[in-house]
């Protein structure tokens, strides 16, 4: 039985979508990460059959977007009034990056200026 459920799992991970502005924090690619872990002696591992099953449920019910037909939103914007786009933008590894850079005290920057040149005269 754990065979059809890797199998099972195997599949929902290969149509969990994928969010290209989000490497390394990415839910599709932690998912897998965590079915590796889960299986690791593939569909021969033992498992426990009844929580396997209450965990694929809850995974299939997220990845097929069962709540959110079950309970459709009135308007599109959350709390602070942004869209799920906005906030997808701002969540992006790139917008998240650039926030760090602007973040950093002249220190660091200063730090950061300075190592490369020091590599430089190493090598």
């Amino acid at each position: 039985m754990a065979a059809t459920r890797y199998r099972k799992f195997i599949r929902l991970a290969d149509n969990w979508p994928v969010d290209k502005t989000k490497v390394g924090r990415d839910f599709g690619e932690h998912l897998k990460q965590r079915i590796a872990v889960a299986f690791k002696d593939g569909p021969n591992t033992k498992i426990n059959e009844r929580e396997c099953d209450r965990k694929y449920e809850a995974l299939q019910k997220l990845n097929t977007d069962y709540y959110r037909q079950k309970f459709p939103r009135v308007k599109e914007t959350c709390a602070t009034g942004s869209t799920a786009q906005e906030c997808n933008m701002v969540m992006a590894t790139e917008s998240i990056e650039q926030l760090e850079r602007l973040d950093r005290s002249f220190m660091q920057k200063l730090k950061d200026y300075i190592r490369p040149s020091d590599n430089a005269s190493k090598g």
